[in-house]
């Protein structure tokens, strides 16, 4: 994001006498590229120094060097031009500015730590400002939540964003990646409340999760269902469904199968399917069938998910595969791991 000289600023430096500018040894380190490039550069220097009015007037100076010296292709001669600049005028206005320009330099040669560190400079030692209607607080977080790999400072970063700028970002986005955040460190209950917060933006699209709200709803809706359905073994679960099938006991399966995000499918449907969630009566099918349950579980299931093929439930549908799989719940301990009765899979296996 460069900037350009307005025309009465352009208009005072041509009239500057090319012989009348001296270089001091700096400003020739700084003055470096084709020579045009180079002699323009000289000029504004020279008039940088000369200059001892209002912090606006040099702004729009250090505006166009920084403009000369990018173009030349020396972004790390830019950074010691600003960050000596900063040293020498501490007190002026546009200094996040200046600092602003010395992380993104950082950033594009990818020395995130450096980048990192003058963005938080910004944010905790200098007041924002507006460059082009865009507050330079608001582009730091948003640049820090991109580069930080440590979530208990992106946490942060998050929480700053909300608190200061909820009308000029996606609310809906950030409550998400909050989440994600808060679960990475283990603080539960703030990413169930940062998800809730999620939920009330319908309209948001987080790429890479095309069914985060269908997901987030799951998971809330275990969150507050009494879970009695969970089983600490695969082994205890199969064997109780498969005493109740012998039995023709259809609440017996209606309480063990699970009841948040049970489905009934075919092999080709999705499981966020409208019909997937439908619920049917199980006692139905089971009353005048002779249902029979394989010995042992398919040989595809893994340590996540399991699957028991059953034959004899109807003449249109006879073979249903039941679907087991382990709950992914670290908020509690005594519930992450444990295994459920999730779905139905209704036919030969594809």
């Amino acid at each position: 994001m460069w900037f350009f000289l307005p025309k009465r600023w352009i208009s005072l430096i041509a009239g500057v006498s090319f012989a009348a500018l001296s270089c001091t040894a700096r400003d020739a380190y700084f003055a470096a590229g084709p020579q045009k490039n180079r002699l323009e550069t000289e000029k504004l220097l020279k008039i940088l120094h000369e200059e001892k009015g209002e912090s606006e007037a040099r702004f729009i100076l250090i505006q166009q060097i920084v403009n000369n010296v990018m173009s030349a292709g020396y972004p790390e001669r830019l950074n010691v031009f600003l960050t000596t600049y900063i040293e020498q005028h501490p007190t002026d206005p546009f200094n996040a500015y200046y600092l602003f320009v010395v992380a993104q330099n950082y950033k594009n040669a990818r020395a995130w730590p450096l980048a990192a560190h003058y963005y938080e400079r910004i944010l905790r030692n200098h007041p924002d400002i507006l460059i082009h209607d865009q507050s330079v607080h608001l582009l730091c977080l948003r640049e820090l939540v991109r580069i930080i790999d440590k979530p208990e400072y992106r946490i942060n970063y998050y929480k700053e964003l909300l608190a200061r700028f909820g009308d000029s970002i996606d609310e809906g986005s950030t409550w998400f990646y909050m989440a994600r955040t808060c679960e990475a460190l283990g603080e539960w209950e703030q990413a169930l409340q940062a998800y809730t917060n999620f939920l009330k933006y319908p309209d948001t699209v987080i790429e890479g999760h095309a069914d985060a709200h269908h997901q987030i709803m799951k998971l809330l809706a275990f969150h507050n269902s009494d879970k009695s359905w969970a089983r600490g073994s695969l082994d205890s679960l199969v064997a109780e469904i498969k005493a109740a099938i012998a039995e023709k006991d259809a609440p017996a399966l209606a309480r063990l199968r699970a009841e948040v995000g049970f489905f009934a499918i075919s092999w080709d449907q999705e499981e966020t399917a409208v019909s997937a969630q439908s619920m049917f009566a199980i006692g139905d099918f089971l009353r005048g069938s002779q249902v029979n349950c394989a010995r042992d579980l398919d040989p595809e299931s893994t340590r996540q998910e399991a699957y028991l093929a059953t034959r004899g439930w109807s003449y249109r549908v006879p073979t249903w595969y039941l679907y087991f799989r382990k709950i992914h719940y670290p908020g509690n301990p005594e519930i992450n791991g444990r295994w459920e009765w999730a779905g139905i899979y209704f036919g030969e296996k594809l």
